[in-house]
Order: structure tokens, then C-alpha cells, then sequence
């Protein structure tokens, strides 16, 4: 056994565990006990992964798919992430400016890996995706947060993120739509990001994983479509754990600057290899097959949405940007804040996301997770009967604060 002198690395004692995963753990295990726990907090489609994706995992297992791969992906999966972005942005990518990764978060851990050195800046809108600064950290760069107005839809603001940003600004990060938001950026104000980012040499990290859940018309605005000379010193990260419900096959990608790119297959040739060979077979099927299931979901994904909305927005105090994409609501319950109940007071997100989990026994996720205190994120990516009795019980929880 270690003794109590033993010291851990410094970099672990900066970086916190995943608290969206933490919630979502304690939620399985009341519900495990018998409690009758509503689940918003885990973001993650409910609905199951579409047959023909599952099959072409399971063919791929038969037909000994079960070593090995190249390290950046087998080239049949790259080839069609070059396809798909061909098509659908018309951005031309070839297979070795792709990575394929042990999900969209791995991608993203080498992409910061890769670029930052220590003093190395991260401009980082806030709200933010919770893993952001963790990685960062991780990586010896620094996290910048920008913040985002809930008067402004959670735009991104030019005017703010150049007040962020210094000489030692390396990257920035666009997550649009947004988690936890459900925000999308404005063509115009990611035409200013451009040019900042042109002028300053940033590299562009976009976090395209919700890009298949646009509830507006047309394609999601892309910082790419503002100054498509950008895509030179610009990655993408996606994946299709969100568009094809397979989060736990673990798959993303990346698309970039050749340089970044190899850089991160030194990395992920030191880490994990590869990807899991059939949840590589099974996303090629998810690509090249049907394309009809992201948009059933997105369609199922609409009257929840409109459901919640409207539902928080009737609370007194509370106040809720209707998301534009991905599939969370973000609201304002900073007026419940001072608040009691049974002698405790309600003090922020945390406090109350834990009111709501003992009392309500509905599972959220603080906003202080994602930078941005005054608020909680749902998920509504579960069903509307669900959605209906969850409102109800956070009704009675608010109503029962004094």
C-alpha cells in the first residue's frame, strides 16, 4: 500500500472529474435503490442506435475485425469523413488531414495535447462544455473564459472576446450548437472571429458534435462558411455518438491542418492506439448508409423542446433562451437563490441541483459546472411523459421554497 507521503502528479490535483458524469452516476445508483429518479442530466440520446449500424459492427466482428487498425483510423473511415464534408459543407479534406478517435472528447484531448505549450492561451466562451478547461489544463495551456449574455441568446460577442485576448492567445474553441446552451453563433459575429483569428494566427477548434440538431432552417452557421480561407488553421472535432446515438461505441473524428493532424497521431499512437476496429465499421455503415435517422431524431427532439420551454418560462422567476440546437435546456433560477428549505439555504446551482435530486429526486447538473452559476441544465433528450412529470415535480420543489 502507498504510503500518505506519496504525491501525485500536479496536473491531476488542477483537474476535477467529469461532474455531468458524476450526477449521472449518483442518479443510476438512487435509481438502482429503488428511488424513482428522473434522469436530465446526461447527454445522450435516448433512443437506440439504428439497426443497420449495429449490424455492420456486429458483420465486422464475424469477418475478424477484431485487431489492430492504423492508428489513425482504417482508411475506408476516413475516406468517408472526406466524403460527408465534401458533400454536405463543401470543405476538401483528404484521409491523412483525418483522425479517427476514441470518441469526440479524445479528439479534442489530442488536439490540446498537440498545440499547447506552457503560457499557451485557450479563449473559452462561457458557458462552456465542463471537459474545456480540464483539458486544456491537462495539456499546460491556460483556459481564457469569454462570457456569453443570456440577453444576447448566448451569442458570441467580437467585442468581448477581444478584450480576452492577448499575444498569448493560441487557439479558441467554438461550440455552436451549443452545450449546454443550446446556442448558435451568428454568421456575423463568427465573420469578427474570423478575422481575429486570421490576424492573431489562432488556431480554430470548432466542436461541430451537435451539428445534426439545428432546429433553424437550413445548415448550422460555421465560422468555415464566415471565411473559408480559415479552414487552413482550423480542426474540426465531431463524431457520432450524438447524430447516430453511439456514444458508448466511441468513435469521433477530427479534420485539419496536416501538421496538427499528424502531431495528434503521435500522441494517440502512445495512448490508445486505435479505436475499437467494429465501432470503426459500425460508424463507416453510419456515414455512408441512411441518413434518415439524425433527422427523426431532431424532429422527436422539437415538441420536447417547445414543451420545456414554454413549462420553465411559465415559473415565476425563472427565464430560458429557447435552444437552437443540441438537445438542452439552460435556465435562469438565480431568483430561487437565498431560498430555504428544511433550514438549508439554496446558494447557487449546486445547492439547488441537489434541492432538486433529494426532493424532487430529478437529477440535473448545476450550472457552475459549465461557468455560468445562475443556472441548471436539462437534457430533454428523454421522453416527453418523462419530461411532463419531471416539470411537474420541479414545480412543487420551487413552489415548496420559502
Amino acid at each position: 500500500m502507498f504510503s500518505e507521503q506519496f504525491v501525485l502528479a500536479d496536473r491531476v490535483l488542477k483537474v476535477p472529474s467529469s461532474p455531468t458524469l458524476a450526477v449521472d452516476a449518483k442518479a443510476k445508483a438512487l435509481r438502482a435503490a429503488g428511488a424513482d429518479i428522473l434522469n436530465f442530466s446526461v447527454g445522450e440520446p435516448d433512443m437506440p442506435t439504428p439497426a443497420h449500424v449495429c449490424e455492420a459492427g456486429k458483420r465486422a466482428i464475424d469477418a475478424g475485425h477484431t485487431r489492430y487498425t492504423p492508428v489513425p483510423g482504417i482508411p475506408e473511415l476516413r475516406e468517408a469523413v472526406c466524403a460527408k464534408l465534401k458533400k454536405e459543407q463543401g470543405w476538401e479534406y483528404q484521409p491523412e488531414d483525418v483522425q479517427i478517435s476514441c470518441g469526440g472528447k479524445h479528439g479534442l484531448y489530442n488536439i490540446f495535447q498537440a498545440i499547447l505549450n506552457p503560457g499557451d492561451e485557450v479563449l473559452i466562451p462561457a458557458p462552456y462544455w465542463v471537459s474545456y478547461p480540464p483539458m486544456v489544463l491537462l495539456a499546460g495551456g491556460t483556459p481564457v473564459l469569454v462570457p456569453l449574455q443570456q440577453e444576447r441568446q448566448f451569442d458570441i460577442d467580437p467585442a468581448v472576446v477581444a478584450r480576452y485576448a492577448t499575444s498569448r492567445t493560441k487557439a479558441i474553441i467554438l461550440n455552436s450548437p451549443s452545450n449546454p446552451t443550446g446556442a448558435v453563433y451568428s454568421l456575423a459575429a463568427l465573420a469578427e472571429i474570423a478575422k481575429m483569428a486570421l490576424a492573431g494566427g489562432w488556431l480554430v477548434i470548432s466542436d461541430d458534435m451537435y451539428e445534426e440538431l439545428f432546429y433553424g432552417e437550413g445548415k448550422v452557421p460555421h465560422i468555415l462558411h464566415a471565411d473559408p480561407q480559415l479552414q487552413g488553421q482550423t480542426v474540426l472535432s465531431n463524431g457520432v455518438s450524438k447524430s447516430f446515438a453511439m456514444t458508448g461505441w466511441r468513435i469521433g473524428y477530427s479534420a485539419g491542418p496536416g501538421k496538427v493532424i499528424k502531431a495528434m497521431n503521435k500522441i494517440q499512437s502512445q495512448s490508445s492506439s486505435n479505436p475499437a476496429a467494429p465501432s470503426q465499421y459500425a460508424a463507416l455503415a453510419a456515414l455512408t448508409g441512411p441518413q434518415d435517422f439524425p433527422r427523426q431524431m431532431r424532429e422527436a427532439f422539437l415538441s420536447r423542446r417547445a414543451y420545456f420551454v414554454e413549462s420553465l418560462e411559465s415559473i415565476a422567476g425563472v427565464s430560458c433562451v429557447a435552444p437552437m440546437g443540441a438537445f438542452y435546456v439552460f435556465p435562469n433560477f438565480s431568483a430561487y437563490y437565498g431560498k430555504r428549505f428544511s433550514g438549508k439555504v439554496i446558494d447557487g446551482s449546486v445547492a439547488l441541483a441537489d434541492y432538486f435530486l433529494s426532493e424532487a429526486q430529478i437529477a440535473t447538473v448545476p450550472g457552475a459546472a459549465f461557468g455560468a452559476d445562475d443556472f441548471v441544465r436539462f437534457s430533454f433528450a428523454t421522453s416527453i411523459t418523462t419530461i411532463e412529470k419531471g416539470m411537474e415535480r420541479i414545480k412543487r420543489a420551487l413552489a415548496a421554497l420559502q
